[in-house]
């Protein structure tokens, strides 16, 4: 067997810039010398000797087992998110949703207390409270900004900080930094969804998170083709994540672990694209009288805009748009477009746009959508990489209505 480039001895994953690592960490290369990383299609392994499937079995000696907790794949796709994002390990999971069930099922007990950011997507806010509090895990929400609050919320019985950064649909921003410092002052982790921003843009870690969390699902993919997701941290805590997915069985299928190997090699180049788009259509919204208001930390107007600037490389690709008229004026936007694609995915190249009150945040309580700031009036908009002059036509056949 023979590693890739990267693996050689005389080569450092901390000497390398993420576009090399997103094209060279993790494929260890087979005896066929091939140069793309190949699928394995198997749901078990061989041993040459019922010793050597002891010694393997027992953990004795490293080695693949069974697919739905050993494929090599997958482990390609683990290692080099984890060298993107920086942290130790990776255990990747079938989806985003099943990244947060497996790392709060892995440290958290009956008696135990998350502290979760309002600003999270609505299925997240969904297993929080319904099916984490029907094991005895309560969770307590906060606005994610306000630093006093999440003091003031943690107890004794607080285990975990949990918060999307930039938040879903508004985005907001959380100081990473400072939210770590306030986690680990009380004994208890920080993990932080960094869905939004991808490790081209942000990197939880390096700013004292404990553990990163992704939905594969949408950048790291970038074209909408497959599920998944994986949790990123230190050795010892995927240890306990990796035994939930060994056990319980939320695992990436090899296929899809592919696609997001693909995925990655062009992440960095992607989201810059995504951002430039974005920024410009922030600027081009803003100003249109059919607009009342737009959440995007690249605005100079957000509260939050200094703090993105300054723990992120660019500002991510997703626009919270309010428009006037409330849901009516919404769903006659999203109605009148050609283009863009109704649909509650996002991190695709296509340009996406949906009505979160009633899609992505449609489970919530009215109070719960109010706590959150999902107003009837707004849409969200996932910038895709199409021409931006053909993205604003296609938002201006609705947007003009209103105001003409």
């Amino acid at each position: 067997m023979h590693e890739d480039n990267l693996s050689r001895a005389d080569l450092s994953r901390d000497e390398l810039g993420l576009e090399t690592l997103a094209i060279r960490a993790g494929h260890l290369r087979g005896a066929e010398q091939e140069h793309g990383e190949p699928i394995y299609t198997t749901s078990s392994f061989v041993y040459g000797s019922a010793a050597e499937a002891a010694a393997k079995f027992g953990g004795d000696e490293a080695g693949n087992i069974y697919s739905r907790f050993t494929n090599p794949t997958v482990r390609f796709f683990e290692e080099r998110l984890a060298a993107m994002e920086g942290g130790e390990r990776c255990v990747a999971t079938s989806s985003g949703m099943a990244a947060i069930m497996s790392t709060v099922l892995a440290l958290l007990e009956s008696g135990d207390e998350i502290v979760a950011s309002r600003s999270i997507f609505g299925s997240s806010v969904s297993l929080f409270t319904k099916y984490f509090g029907k094991l005895g895990i309560t969770t307590r929400f906060v606005e994610l900004g306000d630093l006093d609050a999440w003091r003031e919320a943690i107890t004794p019985a607080t285990k975990l900080l949990f918060a999307e950064t930039p938040s879903n649909p508004l985005s907001e921003i959380g100081d990473i930094a400072a939210l770590a410092e306030i986690a680990h002052e009380h004994n208890a982790w920080l993990a932080i969804d960094n869905c939004f921003c991808t490790p081209a843009l942000q990197r939880p870690l390096t700013l004292g998170a404990d553990i990163v969390i992704h939905s594969a699902t949408k950048y790291l993919d970038g074209q909408g083709r497959t599920l998944g997701g994986a949790v990123v941290g230190s050795h010892a805590l995927m240890e306990e994540v990796f035994g939930v997915v060994r056990t319980c069985g939320p695992c990436l299928s090899p296929f899809n672990a592919w696609v997001f190997l693909k995925g990655l090699e062009t992440l960095n180049i992607r989201m810059q694209a995504h951002c430039a788009r974005a920024l410009d259509l922030a600027h081009w919204l803003e100003v249109h009288p059919g607009v009342e208001r737009v959440h995007y930390s690249g605005l100079e107007s957000h509260p939050q805009h200094a703090l993105a600037k300054q723990q992120q490389k660019a500002f991510g690709a997703v626009l919270g748009v309010v428009i006037k008229g409330g849901r009516e004026g919404a769903w006659s936007v999203v109605d009148a477009t050609r283009i863009l694609s109704i649909t509650g995915n996002l991190g695709d190249v296509k340009t996406t746009i949906t009505h979160p009150a009633t899609t992505t945040h449609g489970r919530l309580s009215d109070e719960q959508k109010a706590a959150a700031g999902i107003e009837e009036g707004m849409i969200r908009i996932a910038v895709g990489l199409e021409d931006l002059e053909d993205i604003k036509r296609d938002l201006a056949r609705g947007l003009d209505r209103l105001v003409g």
